[in-house]
């Protein structure tokens, strides 16, 4: 008998505040693992799937098209793309020594 497999969006997992915030997180510390900056663009772009892509995008000043690509893996936002989105979605990025 074959398994059922359903698919998973964890855009559906991102309940609040603190799921966003450590899903960021985790997001940001893998980046800096790999240099691979898709990391943080997917994940911005869970984030604001879970939080309406078309509020943020309009938070943010940008298209909902535009952010869409800007935000996928293969995306490439500019900083102050990701300054507004991060800021629309109010949450901030810290700096500290590695």
């Amino acid at each position: 008998m074959p398994t059922k497999t359903i698919v998973w969006d964890t855009a559906e997992a991102l309940r609040d505040d603190v799921d966003i915030a450590e899903y960021l997180n985790a997001a940001v510390e893998e980046f800096f693992e790999t240099d691979d900056v898709s990391y943080l663009t997917h994940a911005l772009g869970v984030i604001a799937r879970a939080r309406g892509m078309s509020d943020v995008a309009k938070a943010a000043g940008v298209g909902r098209e535009s952010l869409y690509r800007s935000l996928s893996g293969d995306g490439n936002p500019s900083f102050a793309t990701v300054a507004r989105v991060l800021r629309s979605l109010g949450v901030t990025l810290h700096v500290a020594r590695l």
